[in-house]
């Protein structure tokens, strides 16, 4: 097999997981949250943080390098338009999804601490809504970079 066509399929993949991940565990918190069952967002909460480190960082990390990489054999230019559009939605991503991490942790802590007591504090709805806040922004970006890996709208040369 060709390395260009291999590089290419582990990026596409990678793009698949961040994506897929992402739903997943946008609608596992939601459904969690909306039961208001505290067992049930405790034990969500925790899969979630495990869940981002396993499949979404990785495939993140993925996705930058062998984009790079197909930047590189396939001689796009790193100052055309379409490159500032990849990137710049790339990095909106990173800057919501990095905060909607942290939030994960935080939403964690509450919900086990809020086991015993078997009711969540009103930070944790708080919380949520800023996780939902930045998270839709940042999935809507990762729909536009699909966009311009597939149609490629803008000048690549």
């Amino acid at each position: 097999m060709d390395s260009y066509f291999l590089l290419r399929l582990v990026h596409i993949l990678s793009a698949v997981i961040v994506t897929g991940t992402g739903a997943g565990i946008a609608f596992f918190m939601f459904m969690a949250h909306r039961s208001s069952n505290v067992q049930a967002i405790a034990v969500t909460t925790r899969h979630v943080v495990l869940a981002d480190w396993i499949f979404t960082a990785p495939a993140v990390l993925v996705q930058f390098v062998t984009g790079v990489l197909l930047m590189n054999r396939l001689g796009y230019s790193f100052s055309s338009s379409w490159f500032i559009a990849v990137i710049t939605l790339f990095v909106f991503i990173g800057a919501c999804w990095i905060p909607v991490v942290l939030l994960q942790y935080k939403l964690r802590k509450l919900a086990d601490a809020s086991l015993e007591a078997d009711v969540l504090p009103s930070d944790f709805n708080k919380l949520m809504n800023w996780w939902t806040v930045l998270g839709i922004p940042a999935f809507i970006a990762i729909l536009g970079i699909f966009i311009l890996m597939v149609f490629k709208p803008l000048a690549v040369m």
